[in-house]
């Protein structure tokens, strides 16, 4: 049974249990992203092993990531969780700078690129949604129908969250199952009647072509990885929830262990399945990068085209469910602390639920889906998004050094090495992201710092209610 969260006075309800944490993991990590880019990856490493390789590493570095965040979610249960983190290890600043990336362009960018695709696949069902097919005006000034379905399925799924934490999780629970169900088909269908001959010969006799073990490998897999680590992202959204998770020093280590492992095993089995039934140059070449449409296609005919799209609408929605439940919880935080607008740390009295921050969220999410920027925006932030992983890491090791009695049910596995090998191995991807490809880089370095005098500003003018730093629980 569901309970408000007394000892913090914040007013949350501890209502998420194991499966709904769970699924919360899985849920937000799996978008549109495992059915499209490995046409990309595989244009880059043209090399079967080598786009293998792209995804293991991606898990391996996914995972070992989620074993450690389970510490510091299972130390420090509350609300806003990698914010929070990020603020007790370095202080608030460092923690303001990752909240504002967060709602500028990680959080909201994604929600708004989700929900588009969202649209764009209704639209194989009802052609009148479409990019092309203006609602209102015309050109920048217009919104075009597939415009409109985006903002409104926003605007609903905002609403469904503002009713609690329970009814999102529900949502959130039907919509994950589904599209794990949808996955699970696409990798049995593949297995038991996909097979292609041709494929297998192309791709596994030569598995490591063009793949010399060089540095030139190590750059070419480290820059193929963006699509990849997207893909894999926002497992972290459950910790922005911690304050509502029952008996959270177990569940939390646990669903982010579940949840990541699971979704990877499943992310590797897809692309097994895509290279027993294309070859490598036949999934470079899918039309606009739909791999998992193409492989539907040699397996099921005509038919897959609509059946894919089905399974992408189920998932997307799926994704900007646990993405906009989350995501308002970090503000939320923020707002507790005094470094976001007062207003935002606001619950609905009956529904515990942080209604002023999920309507601030959905407000910014829709003008970005509207700019029709948001993938360039997407692009930009990848920098970003790993280093913050790495600095939160990076806590972890300076955690144990200043606050060595802070309780710790769970205590990250292989420390200090796999979280050492981590941050080495981020770094490294970092480097090679800033050598090779610099214009996604820099602006979203430019970004966090363009954040460093926000953050003076608003204390300096104090645009929210400077809470205790604990309060924000």
């Amino acid at each position: 049974m569901a309970t408000t969260d007394r000892q913090s006075g914040t007013g949350l309800v501890k209502g998420l249990g194991l499966l709904d944490s769970t699924t919360l993991v899985m849920g937000s990590m799996i978008g549109s992203g495992i059915f499209i880019v490995s046409a990309d990856i595989a244009r880059q490493v043209q090399s079967p092993g080598l786009l293998i390789m792209t995804w293991v590493v991606t898990a391996a570095l996914t995972i070992v990531a989620a074993l450690s965040y389970g510490e510091l979610a299972a130390a420090m249960p509350r609300a806003g969780g990698q914010y929070v983190y990020l603020r007790e290890a370095f202080g608030p600043l460092s923690g303001f700078l990752y909240g504002w990336t967060l709602f500028t362009v990680i959080q909201t960018g994604t929600i708004a690129a989700v929900a588009v695709a969202f649209a764009k696949f209704t639209g194989v069902f009802f052609p009148a949604v479409s990019a092309h097919r203006y609602l209102i005006g015309s050109g920048k000034l217009g919104i075009t129908t597939q415009q409109f379905l985006a903002i409104a399925v926003l605007v609903l799924l905002t609403a469904v969250n503002t009713r609690g934490v329970r009814t999102g999780a529900a949502v959130q629970n039907v919509f994950t199952i589904t599209k794990i169900g949808a996955l699970l088909g696409l990798v049995g269908l593949g297995v038991l009647f996909g097979r292609n001959p041709a494929a297998l010969r192309d791709n596994f006799d030569g598995f490591w072509r063009n793949a010399d073990w060089t540095m030139t490998t190590i750059r070419i897999v480290g820059v193929a990885m963006v699509g990849a680590l997207f893909s894999s992202d926002a497992w972290n959204n459950v910790t922005f929830t911690a304050g509502e998770v029952r008996n959270p020093k177990r569940n939390l280590p646990l669903s982010l262990a579940l949840g990541v492992g699971i979704v990877s095993l499943l992310y590797l089995a897809c692309n097994f399945v895509y290279l027993s039934v294309l070859p490598l140059a036949g999934i470079a070449a899918a039309p606009e990068d739909r791999v998992a449409t193409a492989v539907a296609s040699g397996i099921l005919g005509p038919v897959a085209v609509k059946v894919m799209a089905a399974a992408i609408m189920v998932s997307t929605f799926g994704c900007l469910n646990g993405m906009i439940l989350a995501g308002a919880r970090v503000y939320y935080a923020m707002a507790l602390d005094g470094l976001f607008f007062r207003p935002v740390a606001r619950l609905d009295p009956v529904h515990h639920a942080p209604v002023v921050s999920l309507m601030v969220q959905c407000i910014w999410a829709c003008l970005l889906t509207l700019t029709g920027r948001y993938s360039d925006l997407l692009d930009y932030v990848i920098f970003a998004v790993l280093l913050f992983y790495m600095l939160t890491i990076a806590g972890l090791f300076v955690l144990r050094r200043t606050q060595p009695d802070l309780p710790r049910p769970y205590r990250a596995f292989g420390y200090p090495v796999l979280p050492l090998l981590y941050i080495v191995v981020a770094g490294v991807i970092e480097v090679l992201l800033l050598l090779y490809k610099p214009n996604y880089t820099w602006p979203g370095l430019i970004l966090v710092v363009v954040g460093v005098p926000v953050y003076f500003v608003s204390r300096r003018f104090g645009i929210g209610a400077r809470a205790p730093l604990h309060d924000a629980s």
